[in-house]
């Protein structure tokens, strides 16, 4: 998460929803961004605002995806990161995994995406959190919610509402190989995932 005093912005980051692009956008266009103390890069707005009040306040804004999308991406990305440990050194010799106990356990236990659909969702109970569920607090939600499917014009929104300059293009942390999610999933994983996620589904109208 990302918060600015002075524009008055908190931005929940939920992940694999472009959020590290708007992290390093506001980063830049905001002297003042800050993290909030004691709270997970990834922290829910419940989470956040039990560490800090006063932050609701503020203008509190995330982004979603499709749920589909998001947990294909979500695989892809720790495959990506074992496919740079060297041969013959520990999963932590990267520094993607060291710190981060969910992505050593995906990477160990997890490799196949139907596992990591199927099995992940009932034993990892961050692979079973709505999107929702980072985005409202008790008597507060976010006020502006964007989707990675409209990253650049959610953000040239967000850029004008608070009058910060607009985002210069480019995405940080993204799969650039061209895939159809639609292709690795079974009708079991498929229904899985709507299950899991009928919450976002229903909010943010996704479709498989």
């Amino acid at each position: 998460m990302i918060v600015s005093d002075t524009t008055g912005l908190l931005f929940v980051h939920v992940q694999k929803t472009g959020g590290t692009t708007v992290q390093r956008w506001l980063e830049e266009v905001t002297p003042d961004a800050r993290p909030v103390p004691g709270c997970h890069r990834h922290a829910g707005l419940t989470t956040i605002l039990q560490a800090e009040p006063g932050l609701g306040d503020h203008l509190v804004v995330g982004f979603v995806r499709n749920p589909w999308s998001r947990m294909h991406s979500w695989h892809r990305m720790v495959r990506r990161w074992v496919a740079q440990v060297p041969d013959g050194e520990p999963l932590a010799s990267l520094s993607h995994f060291r710190g981060n106990a969910f992505a050593r356990r995906v990477a160990r236990e997890l490799p196949d995406f139907e596992d990591f659909v199927l099995r992940g969702t009932r034993e990892v109970p961050r692979l079973r959190r709505p999107q929702v569920a980072y985005l409202r607090a008790p008597g507060r939600r976010a006020d502006l919610v964007g989707r990675q499917e409209t990253l650049e014009t959610d953000l040239r929104v967000l850029a004008e509402r608070c009058g910060l300059p607009p985002h210069a293009g480019g995405r940080w942390n993204a799969d650039d190989e061209p895939v159809d999610y639609r292709d690795a999933y079974t009708p079991a994983m498929r229904d899985r995932v709507a299950e899991v996620f009928a919450r976002d589904v229903e909010a943010f109208g996704y479709e498989f």
